[in-house]
């Protein structure tokens, strides 16, 4: 113990050779490591982000990616670091792996929005702006976050919807196409001129200039219903008009009709009642 304390008989040149020389040695490599990964990590991962920016991926996922890409490889380099100074990094691996597991485990639907979020972005099924039906909600898509999507409805609500939701579901987006069709059915009497209200139509889609010519309006018979006589009529308009349009023309062709004649009848139902003798009991 005195041999110890004393510094005249304690052996440096040991201590040197055994402890300071080595572990200064790995301390050096350790830091180089260190700091020339993080600074290769910071490069490879904005080297990522501007191929991503020229594919024109969207610049939110670009910074979720980067973010991500950058926390993985963060992480690579402090392990090669740790592995420098002799820590068993096996050992740390399965424990980063056993907490990575049981945090995915807790947060599992989360988990679940988050990855279906990334498809969203990735995929783009809709973007910002657009009308559409997702997650039983039909609205304009105002944010496409990670998380959740921001739809607000035409009464001007904001809903917030989670993105698993939306992917596991039927998505219709009305503004993908810029024209879409309008579908109409009028019933006109049997006692009604076919041909006359037909043409009566054809002369409302002509006067009305948010009607396409090409792809060409149709309308025909459908159905010889049970009160009435079906006509189709199937206009092209552009995605923006197709609401007004519809609204206009349903009215127009009312007018019309009630202007010449052409009833638009009612449900009906002929009863035929048959009397005859009674046979004496």
């Amino acid at each position: 113990m005195n041999q110890l304390l004393d510094p005249g008989k304690f052996d440096w040149n040991h201590l040197l050779e055994a402890y300071a020389i080595p572990w200064g040695i790995k301390i050096v490599f350790a830091l180089a490591v260190l700091v020339i990964g993080l600074w290769l990590a910071g490069l490879i991962t904005k080297l990522i982000g501007k191929a991503l920016v020229k594919a024109r991926m969207d610049p939110m996922l670009v910074r979720f990616l980067e973010s991500i890409i950058k926390a993985l490889l963060q992480m690579v380099v402090v392990i090669a670091a740790l592995g420098q100074l002799g820590v068993q990094t096996t050992s740390l691996i399965a424990i980063l792996g056993a907490a990575g597991l049981a945090i995915g485990l807790a947060l599992q639907n989360s988990l679940s929005n988050f990855a279906a979020g990334v498809l969203l972005l990735v995929f783009k099924p809709f973007k910002s702006g657009d009308f559409v039906e997702a997650g039983g909600v039909l609205g304009v898509v105002e944010h496409v976050r990670v998380f959740n999507s921001v739809l607000r409805t035409p009464d001007n609500r904001e809903i917030t919807v989670p993105n698993g939701k939306i992917y596991n579901d039927v998505i219709t987006n009305y503004s993908a196409r810029d024209t879409r069709r309008i579908d109409l059915v009028v019933g006109i009497s049997y006692d009604a001129d076919i041909r006359k209200a037909k043409e009566i139509v054809e002369a409302i889609l002509a006067e009305d200039t948010r009607i396409l010519k090409d792809p060409a309006a149709t309308c025909g018979v459908m159905d010889l219903a049970d009160s009435s006589v079906n006509l189709y009529i199937r206009p092209w308009v552009a995605s923006a008009d197709y609401w007004n349009a519809r609204c206009d023309l349903l009215e127009t062709i009312k007018l019309r009709f009630d202007a010449n004649g052409i009833g638009i009848p009612y449900p009906q139902m002929d009863v035929h009642l048959q009397h005859g003798k009674s046979e004496a009991a």
